[in-house]
């Protein structure tokens, strides 16, 4: 089994030193950076768009996960990978030709990702498996940080895993993500695991390391 990624929600980040937080979680031991953007419109929140991905971006070379719980998606995908997104995923409730919207971002020179909300069934998936690098599957209702995990959702990354076959699809889990729901996630079948509240509590480098090591350590007894 792949080793379980560990990418950090910078929606749980001190803003005012968002250089100076990468910094710390790239040395903390961070895979990915997980960037959250949301327009206030799809979910009931606001954050940031491509001039801060831009930006941070010269500050580390890990990968940027770039999260887009926007409506419409098509538009803004060329500018997040101009500004050095690694990776995008799009909600498949956010794009009405989501076959064309994953074209969009392979075509911009990304790995492609679909995300799917708590309500959503799998089986929207079906027709695109062989368009996907990621799905990320919501374990809480988006929008918001530090909310109760939904532990259906287990189940849920189980039958995805399982449609998968043997395409190298990363399962990616956002939401409720703590060393105690990380084990069931991985057994039936996640591999990045994505983190705000778990990994920023403590306020520093220290905390972080501590926190990560913690979820890993924790993956690592279902592996």
């Amino acid at each position: 089994m792949k080793p379980v990624l560990i990418a950090p929600s910078l929606l749980s980040a001190d803003f005012s030193i968002l250089r100076d937080e990468i910094h710390a979680l790239e040395r903390a031991g961070a895979d990915w950076l997980h960037l959250d953007v949301m327009d206030g419109h799809f979910v009931p929140n606001l954050t940031f768009g491509p001039p801060v991905v831009k930006a941070l971006r010269r500050h580390t070379s890990l990968p940027f996960d770039c999260h887009l719980m926007i409506e419409p998606c098509d538009g803004f995908i060329p500018a997040f990978a101009d500004a050095g997104a690694d990776i995008i995923t799009v909600h498949a409730e956010a794009s009405k030709h989501l076959d064309r919207s994953l074209q969009l971002i392979r075509g911009a020179g990304c790995q492609a990702g679909v995300s799917l909300n708590p309500h959503t069934p799998e089986n929207v998936l079906e027709y695109v498996m062989d368009r996907v690098d990621l799905i990320l599957v919501m374990s809480v209702n988006p929008g918001f940080g530090g909310q109760e995990f939904i532990p259906a959702m287990v189940d849920k990354v189980a039958r995805i895993r399982a449609m998968c076959g043997g395409r190298p699809i990363h399962i990616q889990v956002d939401g409720g993500v703590t060393p105690e729901t990380a084990p069931a996630l991985v057994t039936a079948g996640a591999d990045v695991l994505v983190a705000g509240s778990a990994v920023f509590r403590g306020g520093e480098e220290a905390a972080y390391r501590a926190n990560i090591t913690a979820l890993r350590d924790a993956c690592q007894t279902a592996l």
